[in-house]
């Protein structure tokens, strides 16, 4: 810790405090994450999930992990800086955000939880607090609750922030996967468009009732699954009709209301995964289609803010996304300075726990064809005749393959919402609840 210099304290959690630092050596100005708790070996500190859920994925929507350091038993976590997070950006503000700001926000979180998802992890803890801003790129922070898809249940029953947590979560199911992270991406997408919660329970059960009141009570089409997991915990649903969402959020257009209703279905199975949120008619807007290809598709303007696109392999321009065939870069690079006694650091962490611990793919070898002539083995074993051959070339050459073209970037068909929606019963909330002041001045509780 003697290469940096600690200048602001930025942030204070359950788990540790956040610091504003600078790098002596270097001048760049860093965050490092004090931990709270004792760690007295280094083995336990690189098995902690943060740790190893980190150095497998690198990805320009992810916060970058630069070190990890251990000194007097304390642990330390070096990031990448950022300036604040959405929720900083939310509570003092008095306008709306535009809508083609939410939209760049949340394409971008979405391509982070894509490319975490496809790396085998799921982050468990959304929400603005973890959602980190500079100008207009966002990243995903803070994995201390991030756990491995593949990973065998039961899981931990209480995870992420209350107002953010799936029903599934609420509902003390112990089989839960990444679409949780789907849900609280609904919860925070309409937050975005009207800068207060959309589920603000004070507890459990409250939270809910809140959820009852906004998009209805789960019945057997909608959640079967969820009606069992209640009736295991001997709970019953508060029996409310909901409201429309647009009526909620004026000032969101249709699709996102669209998108919004798909994240936040009862029935984990209807909500989009975070690759098919990312081509719902919503983010229409934020691929970009080469003048070559125009003729075949409408074109579309980049958004604003993004300056750099990457072409893929049908030569369409997308913006930066989750790269499937992308391998993480360690970000522990070989210390220059030795480390003074008492002080330990890992600099030269490889990625070896990712490489062992996961699968091949499998891969299926296709034999190529090759045309019976004199020297194939079939067409001697047959004893077929000069004119046998030259006609089963010509048809084969005669061949055509199916016209398999696809126009790109037609656009997509608008997703279905995995919830029925009701415009009736406006006053939705049938029972006295807490209040909550407009303007977020309310205070926010991580614990349940």
């Amino acid at each position: 810790m003697e290469r940096y210099k600690l200048i602001k304290e930025v942030g204070d959690g359950t788990f540790g405090s956040v610091w504003r630092a600078i790098n002596k050596q270097s001048s760049e100005v860093v965050a490092i994450k004090k931990m709270k708790k004792k760690y007295y070996s280094w083995e336990e500190c690189v098995n902690l999930r943060e740790v190893k859920s980190l150095r497998k994925m690198n990805h320009q929507n992810i916060v970058k992990l630069k070190e990890v350091i251990r000194e007097s038993d304390i642990l330390y976590f070096v990031f990448e800086y950022m300036e604040c997070n959405l929720y900083q950006l939310m509570k003092d503000r008095e306008k709306l955000f535009s809508e083609s700001e939410i939209r760049n926000w949340c394409f971008q979180v979405f391509q982070g939880l894509a490319y975490m998802h496809q790396r085998g992890y799921f982050h468990r803890d959304l929400k603005p607090e973890n959602l980190l801003v500079t100008k207009d790129v966002i990243k995903i922070a803070d994995f201390g609750l991030a756990r491995e898809i593949s990973s065998q249940p039961p899981y931990t029953e209480y995870v992420s922030t209350r107002w953010y947590r799936a029903p599934e979560v609420l509902l003390q199911s112990y089989i839960y996967g990444s679409k949780v992270d789907m849900w609280a991406m609904g919860a925070i997408m309409a937050e975005l468009f009207s800068l207060r919660p959309l589920f603000p329970g004070a507890s459990e059960a409250d939270e809910i009732y809140k959820i009852c009141g906004v998009i209805g009570n789960p019945t057997t089409e909608s959640w079967a699954d969820g009606l069992k997991l209640a009736r295991d915990i001997n709970y019953q649903f508060p029996q409310l009709a909901g409201v429309n969402l647009s009526a909620l959020i004026p000032s969101a257009s249709d699709h996102a209301i669209s998108l919004i209703q798909s994240l936040c279905s009862w029935d984990p199975c209807k909500r989009p995964t975070a690759s098919g949120a990312l081509q719902h008619p919503f983010f229409q807007s934020c691929f970009y289609i080469p003048p070559s290809l125009r003729s075949r598709a409408v074109a579309r303007t980049p958004p604003p803010g993004t300056r750099s696109a990457l072409v893929d392999q049908q030569g369409v321009k997308r913006y930066p996304g989750a790269l499937p065939n992308s391998k993480p870069t360690n970000y522990f690079p070989s210390p220059k300075v030795q480390p003074s006694s008492g002080v330990q650091r890992k600099l030269d962490m490889v990625n070896q726990d990712g490489v062992k611990n996961e699968k091949p793919m499998k891969t299926t070898t296709q034999s190529k064809y090759r045309l019976p002539g004199k020297e194939s083995p079939t067409s001697m074993n047959k004893g077929r005749t000069t004119r046998g051959v030259s006609e089963t070339t010509e048809r084969l050459a005669n061949m055509s393959i199916g016209n398999q073209r696809q126009a790109m970037g037609q656009p997509r068909p608008p997703m279905k919402a995995g919830v029925n929606w009701s415009s009736e019963s406006p006053n939705f909330m049938l029972r006295p609840a807490p209040q909550i002041p407009t303007g977020r001045t309310y205070p926010r509780k991580v614990a349940g």
